[in-house]
């Protein structure tokens, strides 16, 4: 984990505080921008497959990335219940597309505690962090929709709260996401229902 992520998660009780509180972005990178700022050329983003939220059809879910968020462009995903409270913990994870799985592994020194990666060709993957459980292992064929495992708080830290951290690679860099046709340009907050195993 990061030096200013740390400072970041002791100020503020946890990456879900953070993502309340992000405020949202009037300037944003391009759509196709990638991590280090560098556009995807068009191929690339031909390529990029229809990415579904990894949610359970129907469900509506807060996202948010800001300012300092590690990586940029990722998205921090938080459920909450019908009296506003948070009820994320536990609840199942999807793939967001079809693919294989590339890492299936429980990490302290990345601050992403039980994690799993998804490739989905051409240079493509998705990341899923701070799960509860992991229900695929290193080598599986998976579909989209199907379940990898359960939204957690599992990191180096002790104080995180439940949420699933989120991210869009290519070429093993974390894009700006696009989740069934929006666009998450930085530094964002917003809900969105899933359309996954609809």
């Amino acid at each position: 984990m990061h030096r200013h992520l740390r400072r970041l998660l002791a100020a503020t009780g946890g990456i879900a505080a953070v993502a309340v509180a992000a405020p949202l972005a009037i300037a944003a990178p391009s759509e196709g921008s990638t991590a280090s700022g560098q556009e995807l050329s068009a191929e690339a983003a031909a390529a990029r497959p229809a990415f579904k939220m990894p949610f359970e059809c129907g469900q509506r879910w807060l996202g948010s990335n800001w300012k300092g968020h590690s990586p940029p462009h990722a998205i921090d995903w938080n459920h909450y219940n019908s009296a506003g409270s948070p009820d994320d913990f536990g609840r199942r994870v999807f793939a967001s597309a079809g693919g294989k799985v590339l890492a299936s592994y429980y990490s302290t020194t990345t601050g992403y505690g039980n994690t799993v990666v998804i490739g989905h060709g051409n240079g493509w993957q998705t990341r899923y962090a701070h799960l509860k459980t992991r229900a695929v292992s290193k080598g599986d064929k998976v579909r989209v929709g199907q379940k990898i495992g359960r939204v957690g708080k599992s990191s180096a830290t002790s104080n995180l709260s439940p949420h699933l951290h989120y991210e869009q690679i290519h070429n093993g860099s974390a894009v700006v996401a696009h989740v069934q046709g929006v666009v998450w340009k930085d530094y964002t907050k917003r809900y969105q229902t899933s359309k996954n195993r609809c």
